[in-house]
């Protein structure tokens, strides 16, 4: 039986304005013994910055900033700087996240040489409306698509929403691989309900021509469909992946409807080291799930999500948001973990 540990919050709302409401879905990067942690900051009002702490070891909070580290200052972002995942590629640091005007969750880009300072980039996901994206799916290899992406394109409809012009196709969960494979970039991006992923070799190379391509063959670009009764409403990417002999390890959410509403858990798959597209092993049950009062009562309810990792020794230490309001971490022991990805 595979052993999760769970540590316990190590950030909360403050009275400062700006994270009054929410601190959670933390970006992670670790540097030797700090772990630099890079959080939603959510105000009342539901408005999202990205704020700063640093940790000494994996849960020891040595620095914290009393103001945001990135805010929401251009069209595309203005009610939110959310949910940011980090990765050192070469001499970059690029911190994707999610971008939210208030009516669309689009991924977006951001750049630094010394984790101070970021250079915006813009909009990296599909800039196509519901109606262009029907249009794709209907082109898309007939027969082979998951019926679940007609769902969440119906239910947008049932809603009047795709009817919208400026509604742009949801995008978010934007995680990078630590590096380049095979000479590019490979990303995992969230369509509901799957997880795909995307590779290319400039970042110019995302324009909407390459994007209207790459959706009329979506089904060769999913990764990972919601395929378990934990994680059947949807699943979207997590952590960015870790290297492993094994493989990339990749720890993402799953998301399922109970009776008590949705229910967000962590779980963990292993993919090709080569051929990232490929899926080695899969767990077939949570990594681990809502259990504490943390991560049952809060803003939204019975949420663990899981964004960032650090590892110590043979300790694996993930970091997710606990109810939409609290940053948490949970230990397990990395070897035991790819035993179990391995022998299932």
């Amino acid at each position: 039986m595979l052993k999760i540990e769970k540590l316990g919050v190590i950030l909360s709302p403050t009275k400062l304005g700006f994270e009054n409401n929410g601190v959670l879905n933390p970006g992670i990067y670790q540097e030797g013994d700090n772990v630099h942690i890079f959080y939603r900051a959510v105000e009342e009002g539901n408005i999202s910055t990205i704020g700063y702490a640093k940790a000494n070891g994996p849960n020891d909070i040595v620095e914290r900033h009393k103001q945001p580290l990135i805010t929401c200052e251009l069209e595309y972002e203005k009610q939110g700087v959310e949910d940011a995942r980090i990765v050192k590629i070469e001499d970059t640091y690029y911190l994707t996240y999610t971008a939210y005007d208030g009516i669309n969750a689009m991924g977006a880009l951001a750049i630094s040489k010394d984790l101070k300072h970021f250079e915006k980039k813009g909009i990296i996901t599909p800039l196509v409306n519901y109606k262009e994206y029907k249009y794709h799916l209907e082109h898309c290899n007939e027969g082979m698509l998951n019926p679940k992406y007609y769902y969440y394109y119906n239910l947008f409809a049932e809603m009047g929403l795709v009817d919208e012009k400026h509604r742009l196709l949801r995008d978010k969960d934007i995680v990078l691989f630590p590096r380049k494979i095979n000479g590019k970039f490979v990303m995992l991006h969230r369509i509901w309900p799957g997880i795909q992923m995307v590779q290319f070799e400039r970042w110019e190379d995302l324009t909407k021509s390459f994007w209207e391509d790459y959706l009329k063959d979506l089904t060769s670009h999913i990764v990972l469909d919601p395929k378990y009764d934990f994680e059947v409403n949807y699943i979207g990417a997590g952590c960015p992946p870790i290297e492993t002999e094994d493989g990339w390890l990749i720890i993402y959410h799953g998301v399922c409807e109970t009776i008590i509403g949705k229910t967000y858990h962590a779980t963990a798959a292993l993919l090709d080291l080569n051929y990232p597209e490929k899926v080695i092993a899969r767990l077939k049950q949570p990594l681990f799930s809502p259990t504490e009062n943390w991560e049952l009562e809060g803003v939204v309810n019975h949420v663990v999500f899981p964004t960032g990792s650090a590892q110590f020794g043979e300790d694996l230490y993930i970091y997710y948001g606990a109810a939409d309001t609290h940053t948490a971490v949970a230990k397990v022991n990395m070897n035991a973990l790819l035993s179990e990805l391995i022998q299932g």
